[in-house]
């Protein structure tokens, strides 16, 4: 069983046998209160973390609050805050930079159902700032304290769609950066005691998609992940030191296939796969994501799969 004051699992004593709740481990997570951000809350409240939660919604953040308190968390706090904004990311950086946290989960994130030239500027920018920004000045925030610690631990939500090419280029592109700065600040400061992964969901029920604006119905059960054993997972890999994981087996073969088969037999793949929004008229993922859930699958980001104008042939992958 892992120790609660140890989050790099390394030690035998059970989360009932720990001291006081001063001494129980600290984990920040955000995008909290649904999704993968909650399957983490409930998992590590059980184990006697001291939990702070963010996310935007006050009033949902009060309600998984009082779950979790009854699930075991010792203490829960919650910070309202919009991660895709410099005021929110600003919150949280400072409340990392001043606080003891062992473990940071970095979990917030978006998808657009959209064509890259139907998203405007904005949209485009708000995504790379809360898929992107918010986890590099998040992780900037909590690496010096853990380093002065000696040990710590920081999961960052990538996808499998970081890891293979795919419609929407955008969402994918964020997720890969997340996956090579993952790694990179794992090679750097593992000497030092603090464990840093890229976790790489394939598809997991959540209310991204819905959020999202996806229709998902399609989609065999087959495909998908559970949550919550994709967290074991997550935690699991943490504790032995691997910088990335790939929770189930579809998709650590979709990584390794990635890794060896040619690029243009990867693209032809991607491109059969796509999702299109639930309506013409419906919700367009505008907003950040609370559930910062990245698993919107292999061909990319959740984009809409739209037709080529009339007499225009598309070019097959090459």
């Amino acid at each position: 069983m892992t120790t609660p004051t140890d989050p790099r699992g390394t030690g035998s004593t059970s989360a009932g046998s720990t001291g006081t709740t001063g001494n129980r481990p600290v984990a920040l997570i955000t995008g909290a209160t649904s999704g993968i951000g909650d399957a983490f809350a409930r998992n590590l409240a059980g184990q006697g973390f001291r939990l702070i939660l963010v996310a935007r919604d006050a009033a949902r953040l009060a309600g998984r609050r009082s779950v979790l308190l009854a699930l075991g968390a010792p203490e829960v706090d919650t910070v309202a805050a919009d991660l895709s904004t410099d005021a929110g990311i600003d919150t949280v950086a400072e409340l990392l930079a001043g606080s003891r946290v062992d473990v940071l989960v970095n979990n917030a994130g978006k998808g657009l159902a959209k064509d890259f030239l139907d998203s405007s500027d904005a949209e485009l920018m708000e995504l790379l700032d809360l898929n992107v920004t918010a986890v590099l000045r998040l992780t900037r925030a909590a690496l010096p304290g853990m380093v002065k610690r000696g040990f710590g631990g920081i999961i960052n939500v990538a996808s499998i769609a970081g890891v293979v090419p795919g419609r929407g280029g955008t969402y994918g592109a964020s997720k890969a950066w997340v996956i090579a700065f993952s790694e990179a600040m794992h090679m750097e400061y593992a000497p030092a005691g603090v464990r840093v992964q890229a976790l790489c969901p394939g598809f997991v029920r959540t209310e991204f998609h819905q959020r999202a604006g996806i229709d998902m119905e399609g989609t065999p059960g087959w495909m998908y992940v559970d949550a919550d054993k994709l967290v074991v997972t997550s935690l699991a890999d943490l504790r032995l030191g691997r910088p990335v994981s790939i929770p189930g087996a579809l998709y650590r073969t979709v990584a390794a296939g990635a890794k060896v088969l040619p690029r243009s037999l990867i693209r032809s793949l991607a491109m059969r796969v796509g999702w299109k929004p639930a309506t013409p008229d419906g919700p367009t993922g505008t907003g950040p994501d609370d559930t910062g859930v990245a698993d919107t699958g292999f061909a990319g980001t959740g984009v809409a799969d739209t037709q080529p104008a009339a007499g225009v042939r598309r070019r097959p992958a090459d």
